[in-house]
């Protein structure tokens, strides 16, 4: 198989790693069983793009005329979204064209924000780093956006998490195109666990308030002050001048949200950082944190981490409950 791994602009050197890596070491699997290597691995850049050097890989100018069989899209820096778009818009058409000729195109954590932009996500499934859900559902309303997936995979287009979850869609993709024997090993050989199925638990919500619409702002100010102090959004946001309705489109339209699932998600994280940090009771984190009810505090959580706070504190504050 031909694989090319697309060097865009302000990519994630790990990022590249990794997937040049699995590939490699699968080729060293075959290669034990006195087979040909599975994979052609090509390092790909744009003309315009700098010439890079890597120690046993093949570096190629991306042509017209190229067939590649499976494109890599690794992730972008983390301050590189969205001006890093514009940098690689020489990218869409070749990748559109390669998918056109049979390829398939896998891309990893903020690397779906090219592979949209292509335009052969509209319509199918997708998922990127959890924390760059909002921005992506904004730019792409035209895909369907999984946000907690780990991988998602349709129509020869797939599409991975953020960070380990590279590895998850590698062995996927080793699965369709090598054997479940191979991800196997690959999974043994890389400390993967195959049956993560959610990335929810990783995420964080970290809104953002560098925006022009002094109103929404103010709601959004209004309710990290007082997410914890009032029972309904109505009372969080009573002083701010606009209208129900008004503020609520305008609040959607430039969060991507509403202001109930803003304060929701702001609950949601401040019970987080509690379990994580300090040791209180359950009930006194639901109190903390705005609740004042067990079942639907278990229920809203578990919704939104994926996991139940007794399982979250486990997981992540390194303490016996």
């Amino acid at each position: 198989m031909k694989v090319g791994i697309v060097l865009q602009k302000d990519y994630r050197l790990l990022s590249v790693a990794a997937i040049a890596d699995v590939l490699d070491t699968v080729n060293g699997f075959y290669a034990e069983g006195g087979k040909p290597p599975k994979f052609d691995i090509r390092l790909l850049r744009l003309p315009n793009h700098t010439e890079v050097k890597y120690e046993g890989f093949t570096v190629d100018t991306i042509s017209p005329d190229d067939a590649y069989d499976l494109l890599m899209i690794p992730a972008f820096k983390n301050d590189s979204l969205p001006a890093g778009m514009q940098l690689n818009l020489g990218w869409l058409p070749w990748l559109a064209a390669q998918y056109a000729k049979g390829g398939a195109v896998a891309s990893f954590c903020t690397g779906a924000f090219v592979l949209a932009a292509t335009g052969l996500l509209n319509g199918r499934p997708a998922t990127t780093h959890v924390n760059a859900g909002g921005h992506f559902a904004q730019l792409f309303p035209e895909v369907v956006l999984r946000a907690d997936a780990v991988v998602t995979g349709q129509d020869r287009v797939y599409t991975s998490g953020g960070a380990t979850n590279t590895f998850h869609l590698l062995m996927l993709l080793l699965e369709v195109y090598c054997s479940k024997e191979i991800a196997v090993r690959a999974a043994k050989m890389f400390s993967i666990d195959m049956d993560r199925n959610r990335q929810t638990y990783f995420g964080s919500f970290l809104p953002h308030e560098n925006h022009t619409d002094d109103l929404v702002k103010k709601a959004q100010q209004e309710i990290r002050r007082n997410f914890n102090k009032a029972n309904t959004i109505e009372e969080i946001i009573s002083s701010v001048p606009a209208s129900r309705r008004n503020l609520a489109r305008r609040f959607k339209q430039v969060t991507g949200i509403t202001p109930i699932e803003y304060l929701q998600k702001t609950r949601i994280e401040a019970a987080k950082q509690l379990l994580e940090q300090q040791r209180h009771t359950i009930t006194e984190v639901m109190l903390e944190s705005g609740y004042n009810d067990q079942k639907t505090f278990r229920t809203l959580f578990k919704r939104n981490v994926g996991m139940t706070p007794k399982m979250y504190r486990e997981k992540f504050s390194g303490q016996a409950v």
